[in-house]
């Protein structure tokens, strides 16, 4: 399969009608002949702009002009432009070719730390054309056929070979779908080569996903390699099955384990698979709704056990040890953990220590991150315990949407067993794996081999501060007399550069995070991750006299091309992933200039957000302001605030184990009751509010006061708002009194 990466030519005499132009247009014409695109140019612009370039070309050849070399100073000024650039080029790609192109000038021009970086030194006129193109093709194409990991060049062989397909899928490698209109249209928007590629596990030359041979196998050393790991799973299912697997692979019934009660609920569905015990360690909150991290002493192995023995469902026969830990790496909002100081308290005290790094597969590329992920180059090994590490390669790398990859490292005293890993890994993977996602997985890996993996996130840095030093200026030149944005994060923002990790670090008793008094070096902040405060409520959870829901401005922003990750009461959250732009945070500042300025003139909402209006005319004549302020009178007549900090760290009393409660879903021995009764009794179901997508309670647990309290504000919000409601995964509608209301389903009382 031919790839499309031109040779660029930088000459400034590419387009002149003088003896170098002819030169350098006839060895371009016979690069063409030999089947390679040549791109030619007349200097190198800005260069950062112009060595991302490298990402598209496959050789550059950089022209060195006689006349360039007339005086000292024009040639310091050459050689310097030139080192700079391949400096740049060098920062992002240590492979692709460079060819120098003179006229009489030699190597002996040329300084050592510039020449040792070039792929060879051509001379004009010396040889013909065709010669030279030869020569610099093979060496282009020598460096493409480099670049492709093993499944995903296996992959593309495949396609590409014409074999007839007599195995699924049924579509025969898209043939199906040219027998049928809508067929046709499908086929022309996803193309050959997705269709080609789209085959079973029967096709042997591929591996085998399963069973971990052939070209996946080696896909699969190849990211343990790059990511530092002793060994490396894909999964296509997404990380909600990468959890399932670890957890499955370690976990029996009737195992104590311990759980970040901020976990994603595919941790609380294996706790109910593998019939597990859990304890539970609490992170602290701020009234923002921002989850921060567990506290120091949680993670102490004496607190743990004191956990232990007042669960009533630990038996007394249980493992001495709990089986594993799990802790959520990073939050949402991108507060991390020292996983080196978590290993020096927990190894050998917990079997198993699992980080669920879902939103933190870059950390491991960039020297900000230090500790503060779980697996990476030069970290000591815990002596007794296994660490794993699940991570979602379609969140912030290159995966398509469901890659996921599991991390794991072996201690110095146990090594994974790959065998009976291999079982639960199949009780969750498909027999029909998407093999594109599969190829998703072996190329993020690949893009994230040096030099190049750490460019892209120091990129993602340097952007995420860019927008964040971006939001700062705009606040600054509105003033104090008027209203903008905050970017939730430290109160010191260095001027220029990539961060500094100890700026990010979250101090005992800062008020920016809230989050009360927490050890020293324990936690940091995540700068890719970027929280955005609006207007109406402090960290304390104190309202002001207006304010701007954040779900409305939320609403407005897609309206105008811009999706957003998650929207809390007055918060919304952005990812600066590797594929964020200039263009892409930039356009959001105008955005966000543009609400502000319709929010102050309350322009009404049939203007504003017409595709919103479509759905919900009862808003049709009320203006953007008025609606903020009726949504925010509402919020602070109940509290709302500190009502959800509360209910989250208020007391959760398991009454069963959480495979029980769940088991009498399956038999039907469930009341569905009404909000209003609930205080009190057992849940069978996970109760998920969105925001913030953590379970409130999870099978098992008892209803409390203040969880009643806030899914009655959540009932009477939804019918004052419709168009904005607050969704909780639990609540279902049924007759209530002759009525539509919301229940849930509990276990029935005896």
């Amino acid at each position: 399969m031919r790839f499309q990466f031109p040779i660029i030519i930088i000459d400034e005499d590419f387009r002149s009608e003088n003896t170098s132009g002819f030169g350098v247009r006839a060895l371009a014409k016979a690069i063409e002949g030999e089947g390679i695109e040549v791109l030619g140019v007349t200097g190198y612009g800005d260069l950062a702009s112009f060595a991302q370039q490298q990402s598209r070309a496959s050789t550059f050849i950089v022209s060195i002009d006689d006349e360039e070399f007339n005086s000292e100073e024009e040639a310091d000024r050459v050689i310097e432009n030139l080192r700079q650039f391949v400096a740049e080029i060098r920062f992002r790609n240590a492979d692709i070719p460079i060819f120098l192109y003179g006229e009489t000038r030699t190597s002996r021009h040329i300084p050592n730390d510039v020449l040792r970086e070039m792929h060879g030194f051509i001379h004009m006129f010396e040889d013909t054309p065709e010669f030279i193109a030869r020569y610099v093709v093979r060496e282009a194409r020598s460096y493409l056929d480099s670049l492709a990991p093993p499944f995903f060049r296996a992959l593309t062989h495949y396609a590409a070979d014409g074999s007839y397909s007599w195995h699924c899928p049924g579509h025969s490698g898209g043939v199906a779908f040219l027998k049928s209109p809508v067929g046709q249209m499908f086929h022309q928007f996803f193309g050959e080569n997705m269709l080609r590629a789209d085959v079973c596990n029967a096709v042997d030359e591929l591996g085998q996903l399963l069973d971990h041979t052939g070209p996946v196998a080696a896909s699969e050393r190849n990211a343990a390699r790059i990511f530092h790991c002793d060994h490396l799973y894909f999964v296509t299912n997404g990380t909600s099955t990468s959890n399932k697997m670890v957890w499955h692979s370690t976990v029996a019934p009737g195992d104590v384990v311990v759980v970040d009660r901020n976990c994603h609920k595919s941790i609380l569905h294996s706790i109910i698979m593998t019939g597990a015990v859990p304890v539970f360690l609490t992170p602290t909150r701020n009234h923002y709704g921002i989850i921060g991290p567990i506290p120091l002493e949680e993670f102490k192995i004496e607190n743990i056990r004191k956990k232990i023995a007042a669960n009533p469902f630990v038996s007394k026969t249980a493992a001495k040890n709990p089986r594993i830990l799990t802790i959520t790496q990073s939050t949402y909002d991108g507060v991390l953990y020292n996983v080196e100081a978590i290993k020096e308290m927990l190894d050998g005290e917990i079997d198993t220590l699992h980080f669920d790094e879902a939103w933190l597969p870059h950390a491991a590329f960039h020297d900000f991150y230090g500790d503060y992920h779980a697996i990476g180059e030069d970290r000591g090994r815990c002596k007794e315990s296994m660490i794993f590490s699940t991570q979602s390669t379609h969140k912030m790398l290159a995966g398509l949407s469901q890659a996921s990859q599991i991390l794991v490292q072996d201690s110095e005293e146990r090594q994974l067993d790959r065998d009976i890993f291999n079982e639960a890994y199949l009780m969750h993977t498909s027999t029909s794996p998407q093999y594109s996602i599969i190829a998703s997985c072996d190329v993020a890996a690949a893009m994230m081999e040096p030099p190049g993996g750490p460019a892209l996130v120091e990129e993602s840095l340097a952007e995420a501060l860019d927008f964040r030093r971006a939001m700062r200026k705009v606040d600054d030149e509105f003033g104090d007399n008027d209203w903008w944005f905050k970017v939730w994060g430290p109160e010191y923002l260095s001027d220029d550069g990539i961060p500094e990790r100890e700026d990010w670090m979250l101090k005992a008793g800062e008020r920016w995070h809230g989050f009360g008094d927490l050890a020293p070096g324990f936690n940091m902040l995540d700068p890719i991750k970027a929280t955005l405060i609006t207007p109406g409520l402090d960290v304390d959870g104190d309202f002001a006299e207006w304010g701007i829901p954040a779900g409305v401005l939320t609403k407005y922003l897609a309206e105008h091309g811009i999706v957003v990750e998650k929207t809390g009461l007055y918060s919304f959250f952005i990812m600066f992933t590797i594929g964020i732009t200039k263009g892409r945070w930039n356009t959001l500042v105008t955005e966000l200039q543009q609400f502000k300025d319709d929010f102050d003139r309350n322009r009404p909402l049939w203007r504003v957000m017409p595709e919103f209006i479509a759905k919900h005319p009862r808003y049709e004549r009320v203006g953007l302001k008025d609606l903020c302020m009726q949504i925010h009178a509402f919020y602070q007549k109940h509290d709302v605030a500190r009502l959800t900090t509360e209910m989250y760290l208020s007391d959760m009393v398991p009454a069963m184990r959480p495979t029980d409660a769940f088991a009498k879903t399956a038999h039907r021995e469930v009341d569905r009751v009404p909000i209003d009764d609930l205080e009190g009794r057992v849940t069978s179901v996970l109760l998920t509010p969105y925001p913030p997508g953590i379970p409130l309670l999870i099978p098992g647990e008892r209803f409390n006061a203040t969880i009643v309290r806030y899914l009655k504000f959540a009932r009477d919000f939804n019918g004052s708002f419709p168009g904005f409601e607050t969704d909780i995964h639990g609540l279902v509608k049924a007759d209530v009194n002759g009525q539509t209301g919301y229940c849930v389903d509990c276990v029935i009382q005896d």
